[in-house]
């Protein structure tokens, strides 16, 4: 019995010192790259939010071997193989990129008419979170998922602060960010000048909206030109190298050497031109 008991008070004083003795390790979560940020933000943006980085990386991959396969099948030279392989591993990027700014500009001409409807919710005597409930049938139809989603959240949960949180992540755009920042300050702080603020708002989106569709209008011929102009050349070579004693020239060190040249011109090129013709971007200053 003296042993049972000095092993049972021997456990237990084991057990009261365990955590000096043996600390926790605890996990640090490193916080992701800007580059994860900016690709999630992208994806959130072409309504794709659901995927996953690594499963969009692994997409990428497998569009780079095929193309790379079919290029090699083609031509039978590596490095013009290799240079198609790193334009498919680019391809669903660029196709994230190209849905993300379609989505975008619908979105930037809904902006004006949700902030007209939340302003007559409000001046109607809704409360915040009902008027903003409310976008998920009266808003415009492009930015109604969001809010679906809101309503359905705030209903279960009632943290109006929450929701808004989950409703920026879903929507990434710094429009709406501002927009709900704004609800938010006037929802915790209050005040009587929330309606001139969002008539404000509204007229500015309006004349940004104008002002930008003019300017996209202007510069969309230069720009697919140029893109024209870059990816003419590619197709051509693509043609000629299907014949062997052109596959066959270009397979020499001196081709390859042609072939690099052409590439490294052809990326800068297009590069200048999208840094020119573009547009500045509001940032998102409110995650």
């Amino acid at each position: 019995m003296t042993v049972i008991v000095g092993l049972l008070l021997a456990a237990g004083l084991l057990l009261a010192l365990s955590p000096w003795l043996w600390p926790a390790r605890r996990r640090v979560q490193r916080p992701p790259s800007r580059l994860a940020v900016e690709l999630g933000d992208r994806l959130v943006r072409a309504g794709m939010g659901r995927v996953p980085l690594p499963a969009f990386l692994a997409i990428s991959a497998l569009s780079g071997v095929a193309i790379w396969g079919i290029a090699m099948a083609l031509t039978g030279i590596s490095t013009l193989a290799s240079i198609a392989g790193l334009v498919g591993f680019g391809l669903p990027l660029g196709l994230v990129g190209w849905r993300a700014a379609s989505r975008r500009k619908l979105s930037r001409l809904g902006w004006p008419d949700l902030v007209d409807h939340l302003l007559g919710s409000v001046r109607a005597g809704l409360a915040l979170p009902d008027a903003v409930a409310a976008l998920s049938t009266a808003g415009p139809i492009a930015l109604r998922d969001p809010f679906v989603a809101f309503e359905r959240d705030y209903r279960a949960t009632g943290s109006f602060s929450r929701s808004l949180d989950d409703l920026k992540a879903a929507l990434a755009d710094p429009t709406a960010d501002r927009i709900l920042e704004t609800l938010r300050m006037a929802r915790e702080v209050g005040g009587t000048e929330l309606t001139s603020v969002l008539r404000a708002l509204s007229s500015n989106l309006r004349q940004e909206a104008a002002v930008r569709a003019e300017i996209e209008a202007r510069q969309s011929w230069v720009a697919n030109a140029a893109r024209l102009g870059v990816a003419a050349p590619w197709l051509v070579l693509v043609l000629l190298c299907t014949r062997p004693e052109a596959a066959a020239a270009y397979d020499t060190p001196t081709g390859l050497t042609v072939l690099l040249a052409a590439g490294a011109i052809s990326v800068v090129a297009y590069r200048l031109m999208l840094a020119i013709g573009k547009l500045p971007e509001e940032r998102r200053w409110f995650r």
